[in-house]
């Protein structure tokens, strides 16, 4: 009986020796997922911001080029009115 006894306390021991390693792994392994998570999300965060500057800087030289061509439009339309009225 004794032998039983000693036997189920080591298996015991033995049972919540290594459960402790699992939940300290396992908390390591969830440290190390949530420091990936935040390293994507602040990676993406990054690529995000310089692609809406690309977009920002790209459409900004769009609308400098269309008044432009507005602006050379309408020169060129008052140049041909005057030439019409001679």
């Amino acid at each position: 009986m004794i032998r039983k006894f000693a036997m189920l306390a080591t298996a015991a021991a033995l049972f919540v020796a290594c459960g402790s390693n699992v939940e300290e792994q396992a908390a390591d392994t969830m440290d190390a997922a949530t420091e990936t998570a935040t390293q994507a999300v602040d990676q993406a965060q990054t690529t995000v911001q310089d692609a809406a500057a690309a977009v920002d800087s790209t459409v900004n030289a769009a609308v400098d080029t269309a008044k432009q061509a507005a602006a050379d439009a309408v020169d060129q339309a008052a140049a041909a009115a005057k030439e019409a009225v001679k």
